[in-house]
């Protein structure tokens, strides 16, 4: 996508590199962001660097800059896209155990994940008969869009994702020779993690989308395309579409999940509130505190302001 210096500059990047003194990487980072004004999200881990920050183009840049700068980051996967305003309220740069959080301590990405495939190669493998293939998202992500024929895992987070593969290993793989397997998520680093899970449990030809649904939307024609839906993103885009274009889907303020047409109709939905989704997992007293989060949202934007508040953090996919 052509990114001809807009009034806001997104950029979704990660990064699977061997990291030590993550404290001394977490404040140099907090204190370039903040100086430049630049928000998002920024995770480090002793296996890399993962997030989304959004910012002027020179701040961004000065930002890509310093972390290509540290070490092993020289080739950091980035995708950028363009908004209007910025599509975060505040900037957070944590340390966390995972960059992605599977939950399997001895999966190694940098030792040994599966194999790239280039977004204009995606199609071809993923046509082919001996070929399954496999979203690793979330269940409210795929919900949005998903490429035709995916397997669908239904998982809540991604660190269900083991225990699903476990289970469906043998309906997934059948009994005779192995079949290709291709996976993909959003950007491109749960897909890359997932594959080398898969390898650790004994399987050799398994491949990820670089770059993820994100770079292939960037990159493949729409007419060409073999994706369906929008893209869910963790920002008040809310979803994309090709060219990473903002889409049409919704979001419920409350939890960050998607809503559909038909959750907007029900009694369970109120604009910053709840949705089906998420109102049976909060207490009256939960609602009622979302409920003034969003009065406070709405007399700030009458205000001409933006409400600290108005979003809750995203959720750790």
């Amino acid at each position: 996508m052509t990114d001809p210096s807009p009034a806001v500059r997104i950029a979704a990047l990660y990064k699977f590199a061997p990291f030590d003194e993550c404290e001394a990487k977490r404040a140099a980072l907090a204190r370039l962001c903040c100086a430049l004004h630049v928000k998002g999200t920024l995770l480090i881990a002793h296996e890399g660097i993962n997030g989304t920050i959004a910012g002027s183009p020179a701040a961004i840049d000065e930002v890509l800059a310093h972390i290509r700068s540290l070490p092993a980051c020289a080739d950091l996967d980035v995708k950028l896209s363009a908004a209007d305003t910025l599509p975060f309220h505040r900037m957070k740069v944590r340390i966390k155990r995972e960059i992605v959080t599977m939950g399997q301590p001895d999966i190694d990405p940098l030792a040994d994940a599966g194999h790239y495939v280039a977004p204009e190669d995606w199609n071809a493998l993923i046509s082919r008969p001996d070929t399954i293939l496999i979203d690793t998202r979330n269940d409210y992500e795929v919900a949005v869009g998903s490429f035709a024929g995916a397997i669908d895992p239904q998982t809540k987070t991604f660190r269900d994702f083991p225990a699903w593969f476990r289970a469906q290993r043998a309906s997934l793989l059948g009994d005779g020779p192995p079949p290709k397997v291709a996976m993909f998520c959003t950007g491109g680093i749960r897909c890359e993690k997932a594959t080398a899970f898969l390898k650790a449990e004994g399987l050799d030809e398994v491949y990820h989308l670089k770059g993820g649904i994100l770079k292939y939307l960037e990159t493949v024609a729409a007419d060409e395309s073999l994706w369906q839906g929008e893209c869910f993103v963790f920002d008040q885009r809310v979803a994309v579409t090709h060219d990473l274009t903002p889409g049409s889907s919704l979001l419920c303020h409350a939890c960050r999940r998607p809503v559909s047409e038909d959750d907007l109709a029900s009694p369970l939905y109120a604009p910053g509130v709840s949705c089906p989704a998420c109102y049976p997992e909060r207490t009256d007293e939960q609602r009622a505190g979302y409920a003034e989060r969003h009065r406070q949202s709405l007399l700030a934007a009458a205000r001409g302001e933006q409400h600290i508040g108005a979003m809750p953090p995203p959720r750790d996919g």
